[in-house]
């Protein structure tokens, strides 16, 4: 996957532990625009990559901004970017959706907590200014957490319903008052951790169709432990390649010369999904919708193997 050199152009500190990261390119040129719930991968100083939705305008050309949380058991990844500096240098992927506004609704729901704010932040703000019709539903432990707050009271005020200190116990109460009079043909979209995204789909089934619950992921699935995989075999461009139990699909083609993009390598950014034209896929991931599992058309090769003795691949 090429990489694009850019330099960091603003640093703001959103709450005591978000920073926003402003970013151009090294040579002058633009960057955008990006279609709204975008994200980008991002090859921090200590050369770890993570991935991370862009917050910016859409339509603006000339540069990118996303958000770090700093992780109080960060391995180097959010630490090392909080550390930057104006005129520092990062290496960043293209952008690519995994969470992308519904063409066919006619109304949308965004569901954000705490840093999952990001993707959303992009999506209100692309849909105020293009008159889509949504509403934003922000939780949060307090104002002063609630990263990019100011900016979305100043934007789009009559869009935005804050929820704020709400306990874990009482989200779902909250959440079955906001989906309780949803508008025909509406959507809804969630990024936040792992088991708020849990609540916010468990309720949402209650009011649209699965189909209509789209949700941004960067936590990995767990893994079962290698003793508990099979060897099989994967075709792909005619040639067939054996895959070992304690190897991936991926780790064997790129071994054997085969042009197949990888990134986070655990599931969760969708940079190595190929089409299945044979085969069943055991699906690993976190980061296909429900609908594309269990169409078992395309796969994570990353991490997802196989039911069955044999996969027949191809590019995506």
């Amino acid at each position: 996957m090429t990489l694009i050199d850019v330099i960091v152009s603003d640093i703001t500190q959103e709450t005591p532990t978000v920073k926003s990261i402003t970013l151009v390119r090294a040579d002058g040129s633009p960057l955008g625009p990006y279609l709204p719930g975008a994200h980008i991968d991002v090859e921090g100083p200590t050369a770890i990559t993570r991935q991370y939705s862009l917050c910016s305008t859409p339509d603006a050309p000339d540069s990118f901004v996303f958000a770090v949380k700093k992780e109080a058991n960060s391995r180097g990844g959010s630490a090392a970017l909080h550390e930057l500096a104006v005129g520092d240098t990062l290496r960043i992927s293209t952008p690519r959706n995994l969470l992308a506004i519904a063409a066919e609704a006619q109304h949308h729901v965004l569901v954000a907590a705490g840093i999952g704010i990001t993707p959303m932040l992009s999506m209100a703000r692309y849909m105020d200014v293009h008159g889509i019709s949504f509403d934003l539903h922000y939780f949060a432990r307090t104002e002063s957490e609630a990263a990019f707050l100011p900016l979305l009271n100043d934007r789009c005020p009559d869009k935005l319903h804050q929820h704020l200190g709400v306990t874990r116990q009482a989200q779902e109460h909250v959440l079955k008052d906001a989906f309780a009079e949803l508008p025909p043909h509406t959507h809804i979209y969630t990024c936040g951790p792992a088991g708020f995204m849990d609540k916010v789909v468990a309720v949402a089934r209650e009011h649209v169709s699965p189909d209509a619950i789209h949700l941004e992921n960067f936590h990995a699935s767990e893994q079962p432990d290698a003793s508990a995989n099979a060897a099989f075999e994967v075709e792909l461009d005619g040639e067939t390649y054996r895959i070992p139990a304690d190897k991936s699909i991926v780790e064997v083609l790129q071994e054997n010369g085969c042009d197949v993009d990888t990134s986070c390598q655990e599931g969760i950014c969708g940079t190595c999904i190929m089409q299945v034209l044979e085969g069943s896929p055991e699906h690993r991931d976190n980061v296909l919708t429900r609908a594309e599992k269990e169409s078992g058309e395309v796969m994570a090769v990353c991490v997802s193997r196989t039911t069955g003795r044999r996969l027949v691949l191809d590019y995506y």
